[in-house]
């Protein structure tokens, strides 16, 4: 069992960021990441899609005989972890309770913003998890749908990607909020971008640290962390393979690795 790996999925090249911090953190354990690339963004679609978009790939990472599982992406985290939980055979962990709990443990002055998708805003999942944590801290949330096309087409450092955060910022720099939750794994690769723009006062809280923290401490605890070697990377994409390699390098900043096209059930 602990020779076994870690399975990762995203609706796309987002949670690659998670998986970049994981390397570094866990770098003895071996990684598969599943980019659920034919079906992105998760961000505009009904809950049922994406709750059987998450269970087909849950279902491939378990056929592949991982220990446990990361959803690193919000919105399937708000909207089908508790069915995946109830369906796969080995933990599954998503980001919301650890990116809430940092961000409430953060907070000095019980407000704090969350910079999602519109599917993760509707969810509320944000709120409620800060609210079950502590019923004073008050969430603001503010849907930023271009941030991803921004990141994956490598716009960022052009003229209209200051722009474009500046404008969806506004508000939370109006809300008060001394903490902000980087509530898409996309959102991290302009996160000094985000801190200029909202200033040194504010803390941000990267879900890829985080789920780090938490992937590493369950397996700790469970004795299942890889003892010996240096950890392996597979990286499957449902669609366009090559296209997904050729954009990953805005995320990763550097070149991965053969990508293998494994396509979902219908």
């Amino acid at each position: 069992m602990n020779t076994r790996a870690i399975g990762i999925f995203d609706s796309g090249l987002g949670g690659l960021t998670i998986l970049k911090t994981l390397s570094k953190a866990l770098p003895k354990e071996n990684l598969i990441y599943f980019g659920d690339t034919v079906n992105t963004p998760y961000g505009s679609k009904s809950k049922a899609a994406i709750t059987r978009f998450s269970l087909d790939i849950a279902r491939f990472l378990e056929q592949q005989g991982v220990k446990l599982i990361v959803v690193a992406c919000n919105t399937a985290s708000a909207l089908a972890l508790a069915e995946l939980q109830k369906k796969i055979s080995v933990p599954v962990i998503g980001v919301i309770e650890p990116g809430a709990l940092a961000a409430a443990r953060s907070t000095q002055n019980g407000r704090v913003a969350v910079l999602a998708t519109e599917a993760t805003v509707h969810s509320k999942a944000y709120p409620l998890a800060l609210q079950r944590l502590d019923k004073r801290i008050r969430a603001f949330q503010r849907a930023c749908p271009m941030f991803v096309p921004l990141i994956e087409e490598g716009w960022t450092h052009k003229s209209a990607g200051p722009l474009i955060v500046q404008d969806y910022l506004a508000p939370v720099a109006r809300s008060g909020a001394d903490t902000v939750i980087l509530g898409c794994t996309h959102y991290p690769v302009i996160k000094r971008l985000i801190a200029q723009t909202l200033g040194k006062k504010i803390h941000l809280v990267d879900s890829a640290d985080v789920v780090a923290e938490e992937v590493k401490t369950r397996l700790t605890r469970t004795d299942r962390l890889n003892p010996r070697g240096r950890g392996s990377l597979k990286i499957y994409a449902s669609d366009d393979p090559v296209r997904f390699k050729r954009l990953a390098k805005h995320i990763l900043g550097r070149e991965l690795p053969r990508v293998y096209l494994k396509k979902l059930n219908p």
